[in-house]
């Protein structure tokens, strides 16, 4: 037997003005379309904001039902719809936000592993990473360089 170690590396800023320029924009747009979120279940609301490489951005929020699995996370929702809109644009950026109706959420939420999963898809088709930034409604932002990041063990097309 040999242990294997496997680590990730994470920027830490104290708030979204720390942040560079590019992102606190979009981040901005995350926050706005976080607000359209349909969470009347969870009442926990998520925004997505994606930059491609024209300077474009797609944005989502998550979209809930009451047959649970069939709801959707923001950043699936971005993701689909930048792959729908744009499908040769590279992803250059993501950022996330979340706020809860219900209880004070201070630590940055990353997103979920079905989300890490198919952004994941996304960075290996276009063969470069996607940095992803993650916040709630105030306070710290976390920075990942890359998807893998926060999903080293990658399950992708090379398993197929």
């Amino acid at each position: 037997m040999k242990p294997l170690t496997i680590t990730s590396r994470l920027e830490v800023y104290d708030d979204i003005e720390e942040t560079p320029e590019d992102v606190q924009d979009l981040m901005k747009q995350a926050i706005g379309v976080r607000e359209n979120a349909y969470a009347p279940y969870s009442k926990f609301k998520v925004g997505a904001a994606i930059l491609l490489e024209e300077n474009r951005v797609v944005v989502g929020s998550n979209q809930e039902n009451a047959s649970y699995p069939s709801g959707l996370c923001a950043e699936r929702t971005a993701v689909y719809a930048a792959g729908a809109q744009f499908p040769d644009s590279r992803i250059l950026k993501i950022a996330i936000t979340a706020k809860s109706l219900r209880n004070k959420v201070v630590t940055p939420v990353p997103p979920c592993g079905a989300c890490r999963q198919a952004l994941m898809e996304y960075e290996v088709k276009q063969d470069k990473p996607i940095e992803i930034y993650f916040m709630v409604e105030m306070g710290k932002v976390v920075k990942a360089e890359s998807v893998k990041e926060l999903l080293p063990l990658v399950f992708d097309n090379s398993w197929l």
